[in-house]
């Protein structure tokens, strides 16, 4: 069945993922888990720092230590390490000694704040940190879903985000009752590591007020626009034609072992007028839709996505989730390519 991608695959270690809101990491230590690894994150002077959550005299978890001023402690033996992962500090050695040179914390390849996610890539990352302008445009206003974990498949979870025909079928709770079963043809445009999708379809739009003022129909017109950055930086465009206004989601997944990932999703709304009940009654909704995605997606037995094309029947209706799978086949043969 050739390549089956996993959670902790080799080639998601030259990328980037989401690991945390800024709001949490504080000046304590904070472990994630990403690809089978443990990261401890915290803050020093103001800004994240991250290594690798091993001491390297006894690998014991740094963080269960404490952190003072930007400086870790092993809670251990008390080796303490700088915010640039210098061992300044052994207490068995007494003051005056020569630290051996060894004693460093391993810190990631890349490590960033970008739209409310800190981002972690552990080695030099192949595909650069994707985009979302609409973070950077003060018309929007940002809500965040509650960060869920499931146990689930990066890749399964990333080609259901971008799957267009299960609508009717999963989301018959939320909004899929109102969706045609039949999807439009839709073109595919590839840019390096990214892809788009764009396509126009009829809805009933039952949140627009015009709708109960009688100034515009129930059915109306909506643009979807799907794009995809490697691996797993997803984010959906919703444009509505008659009544105006724009929706973005932005969907970011960790993939924290073989069998867990921990889900991200901000919304970006321009047409809520700061009003924060809407938000709250948007957020709910999103999160009624991403646990009817769940349903599915934490049945599957094997956590895997089959990236050999042939091991799955593909139609036209699934070209954007074709196209995953051919951008992470690039993207493990570029991995496979470095020299290590």
């Amino acid at each position: 069945m050739g390549r089956m991608l996993s959670n902790v695959d080799p080639a998601l270690r030259s990328c980037w993922h989401p690991v945390a809101r800024p709001s949490e990491v504080t000046e304590q230590p904070l472990r994630v888990m990403l690809l089978g690894e443990p990261w401890v994150l915290y803050r020093a002077g103001g800004r994240i720092v991250a290594f690798v959550d091993r001491c390297p005299h006894r690998l014991t978890p740094l963080s269960i230590g404490q952190c003072a001023g930007g400086v870790i402690q092993c809670a251990y033996h008390g080796w303490r390490f700088d915010p640039d992962g210098a061992c300044v500090e052994i207490p068995a050695l007494g003051a005056e000694a020569v630290l051996p040179p060894a004693a460093r914390l391993t810190p990631p390849a890349g490590l960033v704040e970008a739209h409310g996610m800190v981002f972690l890539a552990p080695e030099d990352p192949i595909a650069p940190l994707g985009s979302i302008p609409e973070a950077d445009d003060p018309s929007f206003e940002a809500g965040e879903l509650p960060t869920l974990v499931a146990r689930a498949s990066a890749g399964l979870l990333a080609d259901n985000f971008l799957d267009v025909a299960h609508f009717p079928f999963v989301h018959a709770g939320t909004f899929g009752a109102d969706e045609a079963a039949e999807v439009p043809q839709y073109a595919v445009a590839r840019d390096d590591w990214s892809f788009t999708m764009s396509y126009e379809h009829s809805f009933a739009n039952r949140e627009d007020p015009g709708v109960a003022a009688g100034v515009r129909p129930l059915v109306q017109t909506r643009r979807l626009s799907y794009r995809l950055t490697a691996p797993f930086h997803l984010r959906l465009r919703i444009d509505f034609l008659e009544a105006g206004g724009t929706n973005v989601v932005g969907f970011f997944i960790q993939p924290q072992s073989a069998d867990s990932c921990r889900l991200f999703t901000t919304l970006w709304r321009d047409d809520l007028s700061g009003d924060a009940g809407r938000m709250a009654e948007a957020i709910a909704f999103e999160v009624a839709v991403l646990r009817e995605d769940l349903l599915i997606q934490e049945a599957f037995d094997e956590l895997v996505l089959p990236l050999e094309r042939t091991a799955e029947v593909h139609t036209r209706a699934d070209r954007t989730t074709l196209e995953l799978r051919r951008v992470l086949s690039d993207l493990v043969a570029a991995a496979a390519g470095r020299v290590r």
